[in-house]
């Protein structure tokens, strides 16, 4: 009897452990504001592992306007690492940062 609750408790934890594929993934949390021309920001969590986050406003650059944008997202790779990229998008182009990018 010991022996089968023990079997069915490790079944239980390997199919829980089981990655969500992709295409099966939904949308945990999911947040949206536009705020005109003051900007916007986003968040999204999805049950696989991948969430993102950005926000952005119009900034004067000499005489004109430029979107600035400033924002981070992780997912998790085939190989089960976890990788994190946060970033700046502005007048001087997209600019990323993380553990696993090659540095200047």
């Amino acid at each position: 009897m010991k022996c089968a609750l023990i079997c069915v408790a490790l079944c239980v934890a390997a199919v829980v452990a089981i990655p969500v594929p992709d295409q099966n993934a939904e949308t945990l949390k999911y947040d949206n504001n536009i705020n005109g021309v003051d900007g916007y920001s986003y968040q999204y969590e999805t049950s696989n592992g991948i969430s993102a986050q950005e926000a952005g406003e119009l900034k004067a650059v000499g005489d004109a306007s430029a979107l600035a944008v400033r924002g981070s997202y992780t997912y998790t790779a085939a190989d089960g690492q976890v990788y994190t990229v946060t970033y700046i998008a502005d007048e001087n182009g997209f600019q990323p940062e993380g553990e696993h990018l090659p540095k200047e």
